[in-house]
């Protein structure tokens, strides 16, 4: 499992996406992309005999390859000669997955497509950027994706043919071409993704680009002089980032900044006619939810919280699945002393996000553009650490709103947030997870819990990562199969532990990578069950957020773009994710049992199902809580 996200740097493109525990931390300059395959009619005989390329269905089953590299990884980062022979074989073997398997999910192939586009800009082949750029496009399903995919890729390949890869002319043929295409598509559309962009270029550093290369690679390579296809990407990525974007630092600035400025027309905001806060002449009987996150300042929520003869209902796991106490993570003493500086610095990433121009996001913008090599781990850890100190918090806040028939329960998680893990998968790990996971159920159930959200997960991708950058396994098949068989006792011990308690409703968050949950195996968004609903978000207009996975299990959309809630201490701030939309169902679920607590987990799911608005392409399904509850009132007789 993994921490909550920290949207802020997911949407910048400046940390790596993990998966809400996704807190689903969404997130590199990797661009999503993809291919299309074309065949001639003047071969169809050859075709029609030819033996089908192999399907790929789940991403673990993608061809793995390792890279040998020698020394420092930052220098092979900065260094074209040195940088040469890896792009070559990383280049091969990404075309060669391309033509030779069949891969259902598109998001894959967008990505092996970017990789692709990134190494054609760095070896100066401009019309082949514009080519990948184009099938990138053609891959995408959401329609902002669609208009605006690799559009910085597209202008900087259009002014580098014009006018070269460098100086004045160049920064200013970029700015220009971005302005011709993100000002003939409808703003409203691409609001997110200009924000985005924003602020991905406000905070883009030299350190930043060379974090992860340097604390996370570095290490991989010190243990086995060599790097896996998980890995070779984010080099790519950093010398792209390098080479072609962090040159274009201030003519980014400076026309995001001007876009933004001249669009100033606020989205309709779909959410306010729909919600509903129910009065306590309505409740019928006082529901227990539980917020399975990182835990939850309960001093907020007052007369909402269960309480037992020694304080508020709290069960708590600490990172290594051992019993542990409190209702919210135990900050280390420096932290605990800088409380306000870092919850300043939570609201200085909202407001960066939604373009705010605010002494909070001015600081958190100077300190992360000028960190020094030594600060970037303790710098980011300690990000990490205050958003899953935050993130339990800001979910309850959600979850609880308008429902004073809601009683709360805390389920406490401990999400690690060190660039190395920690723990690193192992067997007697997974053990304590699948002992914990039941503990958490069984506690639930004896509390009267009638719906949990989690907004959290992980996938089988991150058992295999992990344990490269934990240095277990001499090669890539043994950490293929064993963070296959860690994965799948995790999954299982997941699936158990909820099919056990038949009377709950288990929400969660869909993930943060917009990829397929499905395909990823992404859990718990990709189970299966009677008694679990998976969400996605959208934002304010019902527009789908760009980093929401989606795929067969996510049923209903909910707003999960700079919601507002609570954080520890009491501080209100807008927050993004998944981890956002999904409460927004366990509370309308909460708000439908307290109004008719006979209601099955079945049969929540179906009223919130039916009664959501599905958009005109079929991809959302916006839920609608006041239809939703007169719905479910009118059932009733």
């Amino acid at each position: 499992m993994r921490g909550p996200i920290e949207m802020a740097f997911m949407n910048s493109g400046l940390l790596p996406m993990h998966r809400d525990p996704v807190p689903h931390s969404a997130r590199t300059f990797a661009l999503l992309f993809g291919f299309v395959f074309a065949l001639c009619l003047a071969l169809t005989a050859q075709v029609a005999t030819a033996q089908p390329k192999p399907r790929i269905e789940k991403a673990a089953d993608l061809p793995r390859f390792s890279y040998a590299v020698e020394g420092n990884v930052e220098e092979l980062t900065r260094s074209p000669e040195r940088f040469a022979p890896f792009a070559a074989a990383v280049r091969k073997d990404t075309e060669a997955v391309l033509a030779g398997y069949d891969i259902a999910d598109k998001a894959t192939r967008r990505s092996l497509v970017g990789t692709l586009a990134r190494l054609d800009f760095l070896e100066g082949r401009y019309d082949s950027v514009l080519a990948r750029v184009a099938q990138i496009r053609a891959l995408q399903d959401k329609p902002a994706d669609k208009l605006v995919s690799g559009s910085l890729m597209r202008a900087s390949a259009l002014s580098a043919k014009a006018n070269g890869a460098t100086g004045e002319a160049y920064a200013r043929g970029v700015a220009d071409a971005l302005q011709r295409e993100l000002g003939a598509a409808p703003y409203p559309l691409i609001e997110n993704d200009v924000k985005s962009g924003k602020a991905g270029a406000e905070l883009i550093g030299e350190t930043l680009i060379l974090g992860q290369a340097r604390e996370v690679m570095q290490p991989i390579v010190d243990r086995s002089g060599a790097i896996s296809s998980d890995f070779a990407p984010a080099i790519v990525n950093a010398r792209y980032a390098l080479v072609a974007v962090l040159p274009l630092k201030q003519t980014l600035v400076a026309f995001y900044g001007g876009f933004v400025g001249s669009h100033t027309v606020a989205k309709t905001d779909i959410w306010a006619d729909r919600d509903v806060a129910l009065k306590p002449a309505q409740i019928k009987a006082p529901v227990v939810v539980a917020v399975w996150d990182s835990g939850v300042d309960t001093r907020l929520f007052g007369s909402q919280i269960v309480r037992g003869a020694s304080g508020p209902a709290v069960i708590a796991f600490d990172k290594y699945s051992r019993p542990a106490s409190g209702e919210l993570f135990p900050l280390p003493p420096e932290q605990q002393a800088r409380a306000a500086q870092l919850a300043a610095r939570t609201k200085g990433f909202s407001d960066l996000q939604a373009s705010i121009d605010s002494p909070e996001a001015s600081e958190v913008k100077s300190m992360l553009s000028n960190l020094t090599a030594a600060q970037y781990r303790p710098a980011i850890e300690e990000l990490r650490m205050t958003g899953n100190y935050s993130h339990g918090t800001h979910v309850a806040g959600i979850t609880l709103a308008g429902n004073p028939g809601a009683r709360l329960v805390v389920a406490r998680i401990d999400f690690g947030y060190t660039l190395k893990p920690d723990p690193c998968p192992s067997g007697e790990q997974s053990e304590r997870d699948a002992a914990a996971a039941q503990a958490y159920v069984d506690f639930m159930q004896k509390m009267g819990v009638r719906v949990v959200n989690m907004s959290w997960g992980g996938d089988v991708s991150s058992y295999e990562s992990d344990l490269e950058k934990c240095g277990i396994g001499k090669t890539l098949e043994e950490r293929k199969s064993l963070a296959r068989t860690y994965f799948d006792a995790n999954k299982a011990a997941l699936t158990r532990a909820f099919a056990s308690a038949p009377g709950i409703l288990f929400v969660t968050a869909a993930g943060n990578s917009n990829n397929d949950a499905s395909f990823i195996e992404s859990i718990p968004s990709g189970i299966v069950l009677p008694n679990l609903i998976t969400v996605g978000a959208v934002d304010s207009a019902g527009e789908e957020a760009p980093f929401t996975s989606y795929g067969p299990t996510v049923k209903v959309h909910a707003n999960g773009y700079q919601v507002e809630s609570y954080i520890p201490g009491g501080t209100r701030v807008a927050l993004s994710g998944t981890s956002m939309a999904s409460p927004q169902v366990a509370n309308l679920a909460g708000k439908l049992l307290a109004v008719r607590p006979e209601l099955t987990p079945v049969q929540l799911i179906g009223i919130i199902s039916t009664t959501a608005d599905r958009s005109a392409d079929g991809r959302r399904n916006l839920v609608n809580p006041k239809k939703a509850l007169a719905a479910a009132m009118a059932a009733a007789g």
